[in-house]
């Protein structure tokens, strides 16, 4: 994938599509708090049975409750969506596991994203792009929303985006590889 086709490659999904991702992220989230299994899923079929990569994004109140994801495509997308959708809810180290009594109150958000490719600074679009620094075996990844929603500059955008990789702030200037990749975003309407 070229740079260019970085910019071109989001988004893909109907609104049909959509609609199905965040259904299933929503039983595979209640059926395991409740039942401790994750639901089957029959007749995904298309887009979402292609190998893809996301990050499901929980939110109560309009505050993060989790977010989990995969940078690679190593499972349907349906598949990836349920995976992560119950990780952002039972596993996100940042937060405690959420309740079953938390489900009416919970947004989910999806980012299905584009595969990563290299990326030099100048050429980060803040709100278009996300990126992945890696130094060593520290790495940390921001989605393409969080600097628009933090009111984030490009230089802030690429320091914060070290910090969370557990790295100096500067470390995007001192040798960390950068990759960058455009999502397709989207969520439920406001809880």
């Amino acid at each position: 994938m070229t740079r260019q086709s970085l910019v071109e490659a989001a988004p893909y999904l109907d609104a049909e599509e959509r609609s199905a991702l965040l259904g299933i992220a929503r039983r595979a989230i209640e059926s395991y708090l409740r039942e401790r299994k994750v639901p089957g899923i029959e007749g995904a079929a298309g887009k979402l049975s292609e190998a893809g990569s996301a990050f499901v994004t929980l939110t109560k109140n309009r505050r993060l409750r989790g977010c989990i994801g995969y940078t690679e495509a190593v499972a349907p997308l349906y598949r990836v969506v349920q995976e992560c959708a119950v990780a952002a809810a039972t596993e996100d180290p940042r937060f405690p596991p959420v309740s079953a009594a938390e489900l009416p109150s919970l947004r989910i958000e999806i980012s299905v994203l584009t595969p990563l490719v290299p990326i030099l600074p100048e050429e980060v679009e803040v709100g278009r792009h996300g990126l992945m620094v890696t130094k060593g075996r520290m790495r940390g990844l921001l989605l393409p929303q969080v600097p628009s929603e933090m009111g984030w500059d490009l230089e802030t955008f690429l320091d914060q985006t070290c910090v969370k990789a557990g790295l100096p702030s500067s470390a995007w200037r001192h040798g960390a590889t950068l990759q960058g990749f455009t999502a397709e975003v989207f969520g439920e309407s406001d809880r």
